[in-house]
């Protein structure tokens, strides 16, 4: 059977008119596993996806206004922790990293204290000019003070995920979290079926000025993400078999509201983030809804002995991620208990705050004008 392409203009004037009809992506496998894919299609026009992964590759940017004398920042430490600057009022801190495990702080706990109203102690100083005289400055920062300031998470959205096992003796310290060796556990990083990546593979309508929710405000895609890998091994429906497609996205500062992001310390690795990022896919034609409709049983993920600190890692095969989800996979002859290294329930609601907003017509549906990168961003780097 045939169906019936859809065009943006038409789904916009359906989410006008608020009759939008949007289901989360779970929803929508049920509905085609109980009426089959035409009828699923025929009452469904925009499948929401959501992930809420841990991350430490993003940045807080921030821009401080002028201070009397001004200052041309030549060193800044927020909080104590080091920030670098253009030499104007422009601040950038890592979400990862830290102070150390002492103090169990980064960038993410930083982002978290501001978010919730707190100040932070700002200690700067100054490359002397004859316009920006001042040598140094002492300030208290909070969000009331910052003019502006965003976001950056440099992989937003992943196109799948791997499970992090150990073939070595005791605990390895990792940025999933702890993995027990040997064979102890298992953590797996991607949500599966549901999962942005592996709802709408290869980020197909994902483009720089996609919309997102991101943390609870609407945040854009600005371009294919770190480790963008498009060309990776795919199934024959097109769902990744590795991590594959990445996108990075910006969101404003001033948007994002706590109870959306979790910062973290991982004990041997440092700080990191548990961001909610939602997307809407509109079900444009029947190949968008047909991979929309994949479940987890015909969803893979590669198992990775990340006790080996190479750039390529010994694999042991690849399980899927309903087997995953059952609390328990075999490697190499042994029972590993497997847990996620994710958010379920925080991906869960703010896919459902997602919906509400596509209904009620507060959240912008648009295609991408240019796809993502077709070029692969994981160049080895040989020393």
């Amino acid at each position: 059977m045939t169906l019936p392409a859809r065009s943006e203009s038409a789904l916009r004037q359906r989410q006008r008119k608020g009759q939008l009809r949007v289901r989360a992506a779970a929803d929508f496998r049920r509905l085609v596993a109980e009426a089959g894919l035409a009828e699923a299609y025929a009452a469904t026009d925009v499948v929401v996806a959501a992930d809420a992964e841990f991350t430490d590759q993003g940045s807080l940017h921030l821009s401080i206004g002028p201070s009397d004398p001004p200052i041309r920042f030549r060193e800044a430490q927020l909080e104590g922790m080091g920030a670098q600057s253009s030499g104007g009022g422009d601040l950038v801190l890592p979400i990862g990293g830290g102070l150390g495990e002492a103090q169990r702080q980064g960038g993410a706990q930083l982002l978290d204290r501001l978010l919730r109203g707190e100040p932070l102690a700002l200690a700067a100083t100054g490359e002397v000019t004859a316009l920006q005289p001042r040598r140094d400055l002492q300030a208290r920062l909070d969000l009331e003070r910052i003019g502006s300031g965003r976001l950056v998470l440099h992989r937003a959205i992943t196109e799948n995920g791997v499970v992090a096992v150990s073939s070595g003796e005791g605990v390895l310290r990792s940025p999933w979290g702890p993995v027990l060796g040997p064979f102890g556990n298992a953590l797996y990083g991607c949500g599966g079926a549901g999962s942005i990546g592996l709802t709408m593979p290869g980020l197909s309508l994902l483009g720089p000025g996609s919309p997102l929710l991101v943390g609870g405000s609407i945040g854009w895609v600005i371009g294919s993400g770190s480790g963008h890998q498009p060309g990776v091994p795919r199934s024959a429906g097109g769902h990744a078999l590795s991590p594959g497609a990445v996108a990075a996205v910006s969101v404003d500062l001033h948007g994002l509201r706590p109870e959306w992001l979790r910062p973290c310390f991982f004990e041997g690795h440092g700080a990191a983030l548990l961001v909610g990022v939602a997307a809407p896919i509109p079900l444009i034609n029947a190949g968008v809804a047909a991979q929309a409709a994949c479940g987890d049983g015909d969803l893979e993920a590669p198992v990775l002995d990340v006790a080996i600190p190479r750039r390529i890692r010994p694999r042991f095969g690849s399980v899927s991620y309903a087997r995953l989800k059952s609390g328990a996979i075999r490697v190499e002859g042994h029972r590993v208990s497997a847990a996620p290294a994710h958010s379920p329930r925080l991906a869960e609601a703010i896919g459902q705050e997602l919906i509400t907003w596509l209904e009620e017509d507060r959240f912008p549906l648009r295609l991408p004008l240019r796809p993502l990168s077709g070029r692969t961003g994981l160049i080895p780097l040989d020393s």
